[in-house]
């Protein structure tokens, strides 16, 4: 397998510091969200970014790896597992640690992250229908209402979504979760555009 390092880490020193502020005080009450997403690189394996916010979308941290690549060995030992294994396990447990300011909740709109939640304790949503990559169908059965999203969570941590209907009331009803995965991805695009350049 490829070495998985990191890619880049940005920090947003001036919310950074507001967000301290305001959660030392004790004036207001904040959500960390933490958004991941994983982009395939054309025979170079998976890139994984995390982007942590706070309740408004502000960008707080971000982190991002180099491309992990299963070698073959790993593909046929894995097998179907191996793409939930590859992103949630591996790339999303990493880029979990990597970061200064840890999330309340992620979001994600890739099923096959939700297996990152059997390995962490904050709890993991997932913002698609349900399907992995393959088409087929998830074993998710609860759900919760955030933002303009139903989330869907992992089948052994149905608990979660208990945590996030208790939090909703901090994020604006008609919030859009999915534009924070898709500056994700784009940064990820980006990243990966700009290192293929050199």
């Amino acid at each position: 397998m490829s070495h998985l390092g990191a890619c880049s880490v940005f920090y947003f020193d001036l919310l950074e510091e507001k967000y301290k502020r305001m959660s030392n005080s004790g004036h207001s009450e904040q959500l960390r969200l933490g958004f991941l997403a994983a982009v395939e690189v054309e025979g170079r394996g998976y890139v994984g970014g995390l982007l942590v916010t706070n309740q408004n979308g502000r960008p707080l941290e971000f982190q991002c790896t180099t491309p992990v690549k299963p070698d073959r060995t790993q593909e046929i030992l894995y097998g179907k597992m191996l793409r939930p294994w590859l992103l949630g396990e591996l790339i999303g447990q990493t880029l979990l640690q990597r970061v200064s300011i840890k999330p309340d909740m992620i979001l994600t709109s890739d099923p096959d992250i939700l297996e990152l939640r059997n390995h962490i304790d904050t709890p993991v949503a997932c913002t698609l229908d349900g399907k992995n990559s393959r088409g087929q169908q998830l074993e998710i059965e609860a759900t919760a209402q955030m933002g303009g999203r139903k989330l869907r969570f992992h089948s052994t941590h149905q608990d979660d979504s208990k945590f996030v209907s208790k939090q909703s009331h901090l994020l604006p009803s008609q919030a859009d979760l999915e534009e924070p995965l898709e500056r994700v991805q784009e940064a990820l695009n980006e990243t990966i555009r700009t290192v293929m350049a050199r």
